[in-house]
């Protein structure tokens, strides 16, 4: 089975932690979405946010989706707000299985809160703004083929969970 992995889900759900466990794992090629952003306009995405504005970043992030379209044996790891787009929710799909990596916002804050290069913790009370970003995504995220609750699970479970998914062992949602 050659279809492509793309986790979506929350910053600090794991997804760039488990994409590459994952790919790893059977053999596929990693693939960040934020990272290609990165290294495409040389410059962090906290910087883009702050001299670039959102909406720029978001048709970056729209062509590099639309980029990996027809490769194959890939692992995608996206960036927290990709799926409020409905043309990249599109496209994402058929690139391959979408896996919404769920985590409640209490958890991700634990996960994140001493982290610095991430927009999201900016804000004056990340806390709140975390639970507002989860609110306003969670209903979007919940369209992917799959979900999985990454609450208590290290990222080697969440990789075990994912393939036992694609090897049809879990019903998924």
């Amino acid at each position: 089975m050659q279809t492509n992995i793309v986790l979506i889900g929350m910053p600090g759900a794991g997804k760039t932690t488990v994409g590459k466990c994952l790919a790893e794992n059977i053999g596929f090629y990693f693939v960040d979405t934020d990272s290609i952003i990165e290294e495409q306009l040389g410059m962090k995405i906290s910087e883009i946010f702050s001299t670039k504005g959102e909406d720029y970043f978001r048709k970056i992030e729209a062509n590099v989706i639309q980029s990996l379209s027809g490769q194959n044996s890939l692992v995608v790891s996206t960036g927290g707000g990709v799926f409020q787009s409905e043309i990249n929710r599109h496209n994402l799909a058929l690139i391959g299985d979408t896996y919404y990596l769920y985590a409640p916002p209490e958890t991700i804050y634990n996960r994140i809160a001493g982290e610095t290069h991430r927009p999201l913790l900016t804000d004056t009370d990340p806390r709140q703004r975390l639970k507002e970003l989860f609110e306003k995504r969670h209903q979007l995220f919940k369209m992917a083929k799959y979900t999985i609750d990454t609450t208590n699970l290290n990222p080697y479970n969440v990789v075990d969970e994912i393939l036992r998914i694609r090897n049809g062992k879990s019903s998924g949602s």
